[in-house]
């Protein structure tokens, strides 16, 4: 849908294993799955295999705003990567490098065309750092 890919990325002090296990499993999902102290994941389901859908509420503490991100698995190569598509058709591939006791994540994911590339960059990235801050710390 987009010709704008954007990359996000960090590496995680965990093995492979426990970065994929905190990136998919929707018990640790919901303690990351947000850009900004103040919002929060309140739920979050998984089918982690093709054609299986993602789902996670996000939503401001506040209550003043939240939304619904779903996609549908396209590949899923346990422990490695996945991709998936969001509902508006945009696409995504998340990456495991594993490095020993530590995993390089690398998002990649088509831009939308709402808000400026430099803001989804950010808060992809806010979420991600967000990943690897509960994963280092639990």
């Amino acid at each position: 849908m987009s010709a704008n890919k954007i990359t996000v990325q960090s590496t995680v002090s965990a093995d492979k294993n426990k970065a994929w296990d905190y990136y998919t499993n929707p018990r640790h999902i919901t303690k990351w799955n947000f850009a900004a102290d103040d919002w929060q994941c309140p739920s979050a389901t998984n089918d982690m295999r093709v054609g299986g859908k993602y789902s996670a509420r996000m939503e401001a503490k506040d209550g003043s705003f939240g939304f619904d991100f779903e996609a549908i698995y396209d590949e899923v190569v346990p422990g490695e990567r996945f991709t998936y598509t969001m509902g508006d058709g945009r696409a995504a591939t998340v990456n495991f490098k594993g490095q020993g006791d530590k995993t390089d994540v690398v998002v990649t994911f088509d831009a939308e065309t709402q808000n400026s590339e430099e803001m989804q960059r950010g808060g992809w990235q806010a979420i991600l750092d967000n990943f690897k801050k509960y994963t280092e710390a639990n």
